[in-house]
């Protein structure tokens, strides 16, 4: 009998020790299966590299073409720029052409005509911030809006507006052409 507790016992070592073989076996793989390997880092290196560069090739033509799509429309503000201004002003030539064809005008027609053609191109002009720089007498000279075509002596301060030759313009507040303007002379 001795001999069978023997036994059993044995048994139940032997059991007991593969029991914990199995479980450092587990142990031991366990770690291996979660961290991969060599190869497996260098597969999911390459193939995250490969993702990126798909990335940023399609940002970089996207980019180029954004580019392209402001470069054309650039394009086509600078072509049609002036189509508001010209359309404007066929009103004033429509109204010219007109004028022209009355064969027998009176004075006071053509006055009319021209009077009316007037505040349709001021019209134009106003719509499109096409404003006039006419300076009034004794106004100080303005370098940035009067160009002084010559000096007369005259009883008011020197350097002042006397007359104006020529109106100038100014689009958007910029200037266009400068006032043409005579000064008074320095006493």
């Amino acid at each position: 009998m001795q001999d069978t507790e023997k036994q059993t016992e044995n048994e139940q070592v032997q059991s007991a020790q593969a029991g914990q073989d199995a479980q450092t076996k587990q142990s031991e793989a366990a770690p291996a299966a979660t961290e991969p390997t060599v190869e497996e880092q260098l597969i999911a290196a390459e193939a995250k590299i490969a993702e990126m560069q798909d990335a940023f090739l399609r940002a970089k033509a996207e980019a180029e073409n954004i580019r392209r799509r402001a470069q054309d429309d650039i394009s086509r503000a600078h072509k049609f720029a002036i189509e508001g201004f010209a359309e404007s002003l066929l009103a004033v030539k429509d109204s010219l052409e007109m004028a022209l064809k009355i064969e027998t005008p009176s004075v006071e027609s053509l006055k009319e005509g021209v009077d009316m053609t007037l505040k349709q191109l001021s019209s134009a002009f106003e719509k499109n911030k096409l404003l006039e720089i006419h300076p009034q007498a004794g106004e100080k000279l303005d370098p940035m809006k009067h160009q002084a075509i010559s000096a007369v002596p005259a009883e008011q301060e020197a350097n002042t507006v006397v007359a104006v030759l020529q109106k100038g313009y100014t689009i958007s507040e910029r200037l266009l052409r400068p006032a043409l303007v005579t000064v008074a002379q320095g006493k």
